[in-house]
């Protein structure tokens, strides 16, 4: 059930109606509407995975709990008044988060990445050990009987990438003492399965959506006219972005040419990589702008997750700007303990490239994936080492940073699409080939990649109107 669905809206319609036609202090019945609408919403996909999430849930709801009474990060507890009298962390705290944190990766990992872990590592790392043809032989029954057949079968379930980083946020800031775990179980499922964010995100952290969720129904039902209308354009310019630019440049431009690069030439070649970095962001902070109109029809507020990202003059800018509730949720929960760039030039460039490296295998299973994480790291790394050589700031500007990002989607692109390697060196191919005249250069496709590009400054211009 996606946003910009017949099936959709008339199921928002009942959800919005239900909610707001409650009284003022009936806080307990909208909560309820919020509980029924998350469950209908996860079961529409599939009943077994929600009963998966309401278990997941509840496990990292009492892991929250847990961590916050025992005052993991002592500081910050005693603070609150919960820390042990001596101030210090407590070893058995310390392991009941790695417990935590590790659920939710093995989760993650299972459902995400479990094919492509077997494949790519797992079975050539056991046919190497086999010595023998018999043992390789069973070997490679066992794969073609048990292995490849269970992998196959296994369904990833909607949000799933999502679910696992708030819930990780959620435990590791209730160790550090920083938020305090929710007051009941409905309302920290209600914010894990708040489904406007469920299927592309953000990642809205239980500290920006949380403490609403629980003063649910407490103001007065129907939204005031200032958000309501702010909802009405975010609504109007998703839909926009999707359903014309994005969809014309995928269908006019972008799959033709990533389909079979071989048959088209520079003129092309760049039009499609350059169409398909705004198709992404028009595709991406489309559903964003729906979710945030969603939830401020409900009454929730979202942190911005675009910027005007492709208007940045460096790459770190850039990561300011894109996905915003992604990088900086690497950057708290990865880079930072990672080290950040504290420990020296050296340690900060590795841990920028580490950062960014499990950030593209975050995106999807697969090595084109890992390449496009290992590129914007190595970007990063560079890009500070030559700024701090030549003694400067600003970046190189919007240009080459908006080329270098564009040429990074590429492998980005591949892995989306199941296409093979060979496809990239086609692509590269195709750059520095003459063709008797562009064949999927249209005013259509020129307008779409004009106008989608341009669409950014709806993110830079309502940044002060946030909610």
């Amino acid at each position: 059930m996606l946003f910009p669905t017949t099936e959709f809206a008339l199921f928002f319609a009942v959800v919005l109606v239900a909610w707001h036609a409650s009284p003022p202090k009936w806080s307990a019945w909208r909560k309820t509407v919020l509980l029924a609408a998350n469950l209908f919403f996860y079961c529409w996909w599939s009943p077994r995975f929600a009963a998966m999430l309401l278990a997941t849930a509840a496990a990292n709801h009492a892991f929250a709990k847990a961590l916050w009474s025992r005052g993991v990060c002592a500081r910050a507890a005693a603070a609150a008044g919960t820390a042990p009298a001596d101030g210090k962390t407590g070893a058995s705290g310390k392991g009941l988060l790695v417990a935590a944190v590790a659920a939710n990766l093995a989760l993650l990992a299972f459902f995400k990445y479990s094919g492509f872990l077997f494949a790519s590592v797992v079975s050539p790392a056991v046919a190497a050990l086999c010595r023998t043809p018999e043992a390789a032989e069973a070997w490679a029954d066992f794969q073609m009987d048990r292995a490849f057949p269970f992998l196959s079968s296994v369904v990833l379930p909607i949000g799933i990438s999502f679910t696992s980083f708030s819930a990780i946020s959620y435990v590791v800031d209730s160790a550090r003492g920083t938020f305090r775990p929710a007051r009941t179980f409905l309302d920290f499922f209600n914010y894990l399965a708040f489904f406007p964010k469920l299927c592309a995100g953000p990642i809205v952290r239980a500290k920006d959506l949380l403490p609403a969720i629980e003063e649910a129904g407490r103001e007065k039902g129907a939204p005031e006219r200032g958000p309501f209308a702010r909802a009405a354009l975010l609504l109007a310019l998703g839909l926009l972005k999707k359903t014309v630019f994005a969809d014309v440049l995928s269908q006019r431009v972008v799959d033709p040419f990533f389909g079979d690069p071989s048959g088209y030439g520079a003129a092309d070649a760049a039009m499609a990589v350059a169409g398909y970095a705004v198709q992404l962001y028009c595709d991406f902070s489309a559903y964003t702008d729906m979710a945030t109109a969603l939830a401020l029809l409900l009454g929730f507020g979202f942190p911005v997750n675009f910027d005007a990202p492709y208007f940045s003059r460096s790459l770190q800018e850039f990561w300011r700007r894109w996905h915003v509730s992604l990088s900086s949720w690497l950057r708290d929960y990865l880079y930072i303990p990672l080290g950040g760039s504290r420990r020296g030039a050296g340690r900060t460039y590795l841990n920028l490239f580490l950062t960014m490296l499990l950030g593209g295998i975050w995106h999807g299973a697969g090595w084109m994936f890992l390449l496009w994480g290992a590129l914007h790291g190595a970007g990063l790394a560079a890009e500070r080492f030559v700024l701090r050589r030549l003694g400067r700031k600003t970046g190189p500007g919007i240009v080459p940073v908006f080329v270098f990002a564009a040429l990074a989607w590429i492998p980005f692109r591949i892995g989306t699409g199941g296409e093979s390697l060979e496809t990239a060196v086609e692509i590269f191919r195709a750059f520095g080939r003459i063709s008797a005249g562009p064949q999927l250069v249209s005013g259509a496709a020129a307008a779409a990649l004009a106008l989608g590009f341009a669409s950014q400054a709806a993110d830079a211009s309502r940044l002060d109107g946030a909610a």
